[in-house]
């Protein structure tokens, strides 16, 4: 069952309503919308409205992950590209094997379901932090590393959760096996994503309209999710990769100064959107999922993940300790408490095939380590950045 416009139109006004009052009452709107989703679904006002997983995967994704890749500028990249790859690669390897080897000793999951919600969980969505350190000004280095990060982190999650997927599914894995699948979903995936990328890029440098061009902007969003999905392929990757190499092409003049004021603001629109629903409709599934006798899975799920989390941040950060790339404690503790998980772990989570045991857990799981996040770490990321004092040294 899907969502009928009736309904879309409402969460979407609910959204707006919510983000209003979320900003005078200085609390991030992630947290009043997921707060206004529990309290709906408490009052039975929602309780019909479900959370299809082809809506939340493969509609409200790909214009967050396009979006994020997008605006991600190279030249201000390029200079921490060594820390955030080791990050996003070492460090959720790191995360994933920490979380996995917990919940399969702790909660006794079996490793292929296991290492599935390691990789799923290790996907990091720090929107209520950005937004956070954009009301405080915070400009410097802790905020790139955060969203360059972050967004990097999201494709070698999907990465992994589909390999994993393709190589083990129920069965057994092996490491030629898990090599194989590495391989023909990064490497598909990323082609795909330049491919949509440069086909798109082409067509916008063909046009001078502000309305074409933002169009083959949405197309290049949902076209490289859509045909690397089709393939079987990590969808993430491929947006992510069509956006950071669309931004970097576009600087050629293809994209015309209305174009891409017109691109920037239909994409800020899309992203408040689908951040607002994603986080409406968390807040109605969890006032609606049964966690009766629940409660120790989840306490070990919440703290195994974000000791995966320290543990992959602290343990890499020390590669770089010695060189001109050396990552500050300030810095490191913003990584880890900034690390929030929210629609890519969630959308993840809910497409897990059926045959994946423990499945109903690991979505339960996730649920209750995203609400952790939102609520926990999304309410206290302010006082802790004036705490460490980012606000004061990294502000303009």
């Amino acid at each position: 069952m899907g969502i009928g416009i009736e309904v879309l139109e409402l969460l979407v006004l609910a959204s707006a309503l919510v983000a209003m009052l979320a900003r005078r009452m200085h609390v991030p709107y992630s947290v009043g919308l997921a707060l206004a989703g529990i309290t709906f679904g408490l009052l039975h006002w929602g309780a019909a409205i479900p959370m299809p997983k082809e809506f939340l995967y493969e509609v409200l994704l790909p214009p967050l992950v396009f979006d994020a890749a997008f605006h991600l500028e190279w030249k201000d990249l390029r200079q921490e590209i060594v820390v955030v790859l080791v990050l996003a690669t070492l460090g959720l390897v790191v995360s994933a094997a920490v979380t996995a080897a917990g919940m399969h000793w702790l909660a006794g999951w079996d490793w292929i379901g296991a290492l599935l919600f390691g990789a799923l969980i290790a996907a990091t969505d720090p929107v209520a932090v950005v937004g956070a350190m954009r009301d405080m000004g915070v400009l410097g280095r802790s905020r790139l590393l955060l969203e360059a990060e972050s967004l990097f982190n999201d494709g070698s999650a999907a990465v992994a959760f589909s390999v994993l997927l393709l190589s083990g599914g129920t069965a057994g894995i092996e490491v030629m096996t898990v090599g194989k699948s590495l391989a023909l979903v990064l490497g598909g995936s990323l082609l795909c994503g330049a491919l949509v990328g440069v086909v798109a890029w082409k067509l916008i440098a063909r046009s001078e309209d502000h309305m074409v061009e933002t169009t083959f902007a949405m197309i290049a969003a949902f076209g490289s999710f859509l045909l690397a999905e089709k393939l079987h392929l990590s969808g993430v990757l491929a947006t992510m990769t069509a956006g950071l190499l669309m931004n970097n092409l576009l600087k050629h003049d293809a994209l015309s100064n209305k174009g891409r004021s017109a691109t920037d603001a239909t994409f800020e629109y899309a992203t408040f959107v689908a951040n607002s629903l994603i986080f409406l409709l968390i807040g109605l599934q969890e006032a609606q999922r049964n966690f009766a006798g629940m409660a120790g899975v989840l306490t070990a799920a919440i703290l195994l993940t974000l000791a995966g989390r320290a543990v992959a941040v602290y343990l890499n950060c020390v590669l770089f300790q010695r060189s001109l790339l050396r990552v500050s404690f300030r810095d490191q503790h913003i990584l880890v408490w900034g690390g929030l998980r929210g629609a890519l772990a969630l959308a993840l989570a809910i497409n897990l095939p059926g045959t994946i045991s423990h499945r109903d857990e690991i979505i339960s799981a996730t649920f209750a380590i995203v609400a952790f996040s939102i609520f926990v770490q999304g309410l206290t990321i302010k006082p802790v950045i004036r705490w460490l004092g980012i606000s004061t040294i990294d502000a303009p």
